[in-house]
């Protein structure tokens, strides 16, 4: 049975990103279908790849109902990134969560390793597996510490996450297939198995680019939703024209989760030279998106995000006794912060309106009806007052 592991596995991991990629063809992006949020323009993938050399992977693992789980790997660039580090910050707007290698992104304000999502019951062996891959890598021959950034949120619904099946294989996986353009999103990766305003959540991502006299930076957001409150979309509270998610799913034993309750992990990168406190405010803004979405981040939800900058004036050399310094004026950050809000909202949008139904192990997530949320949207629209 060992030797024909590896052979299952890989069927499972194919099979599993195969139902995710087809669910997502058949379900289109938030300004696919007309709705748009927020003013600034989005870069050209309108993902958190627009931010140049910001790379997404991601690993699925599905086994018929009983495992809907996975990794997502954000790479802040191509190279070592133990030896060229980025400035880096987190936020906490609720902490009921497990939030790997946080400490030391605060005390230090950089990130040495790229950021892994996953399953809750999952962190720890994806962050063993994620120190052991980073180590056999060239010029880490001599690394004695390493500080592995690895966010969660619970799958449980869908997932038996108490098997804990993630594995070395499936991490390697995220970590060495990461996409430099458009990204996958929904039911995929460390969104398979997610659960977002009773809906199916999972990876959403988008983007915002500034002006050239306002700096001409690009800021873009990655999710993995699994949170709930009251579903807001572009400003039109959604949830008031929606079945009831529970009711949608009546008769199944357990109804899928649709409180507050949850988490949502927010990953946000700019190209923008940004030291350590200014990308922790950077970062405070992706909850402003959240909340604009409907959340109210509620006790038992871990509402996390983490923001870093690529500008390559910025990187850190762990062997240098004097690091750059070089970061924006004050007045600058506005527009930055209004990009993180935007592209964080549409970020979440996305993950609904890109997840398709998936049948779990405790019961069913349905994806997110999106023609009554479009007509509402829609007449939402028509009733606003005409631009000055």
């Amino acid at each position: 049975m060992r030797k024909r592991w590896p052979i299952l596995l890989s069927a499972l991991v194919a099979v599993g990103a195969a139902a995710s990629t087809h669910a997502a063809e058949q379900r289109p992006r938030a300004r696919a279908a007309g709705v748009v949020i927020g003013t600034l323009p989005t870069g050209p993938h309108n993902a958190i790849t627009d931010v140049a050399g910001v790379g997404v992977g991601h690993a699925t693992l599905s086994e018929g109902t009983r495992l809907h789980t996975g990794v997502t790997a954000i790479l802040p660039h191509a190279g070592n990134l133990y030896r060229q580090r980025v400035p880096a910050a987190i936020v906490v707007g609720n902490g009921y969560g497990k939030l790997a290698g946080i400490t030391q992104v605060q005390e230090l304000g950089e990130l040495e390793t790229p950021i892994l999502l996953t399953g809750t019951l999952s962190t720890w062996k994806v962050a063993d597996a994620a120190v052991d891959w980073l180590l056999r890598q060239p010029g880490m021959e001599q690394v004695r510490s390493l500080n592995p950034v690895v966010g969660e949120t619970n799958d449980g619904y869908l997932s038996d996450i108490r098997a804990r099946p993630l594995t070395p294989a499936l991490v390697e996986r995220a970590l060495t297939t990461p996409s430099y353009g458009e990204v996958e999103e929904g039911a995929v990766g460390a969104g398979a198995g997610t659960v977002a305003f009773g809906w199916k959540g999972g990876i959403g991502t988008s983007s915002r680019h500034l002006a050239a006299d306002e700096g001409g930076y690009t800021v873009g957001v990655l999710v993995q939703s699994n949170f709930g409150g009251e579903l807001t979309i572009a400003g039109v509270p959604v949830w008031k024209v929606l079945p009831d998610p529970a009711e949608h799913a009546r008769s199944q034993a357990v109804p899928p989760p649709s409180t507050g309750d949850g988490s949502i992990m927010m990953v946000v990168a700019t190209d923008a030279p940004l030291d350590a406190l200014q990308l922790q405010r950077l970062a405070r803004r992706a909850l402003v998106g959240l909340a604009r979405t409907g959340s109210v981040m509620s006790n038992g939800s871990g509402d996390y995000v983490i923001a870093f900058s690529t500008a390559k004036d910025t990187l850190r050399d762990p062997d240098a006794a004097v690091q750059p310094a070089r970061s924006v004026a004050g007045e600058a950050m506005s527009p930055l912060f209004q990009a993180a809000a935007e592209a964080t909202e549409e970020a979440i949008v996305n993950s609904l309106f890109r997840a398709g139904t998936v049948r779990g192990h405790r019961g069913t997530a349905a994806a997110l009806p999106l023609e009554p949320v479009l007509q509402a949207v829609r007449a939402a629209r028509v009733q606003e007052p005409p631009a000055r």
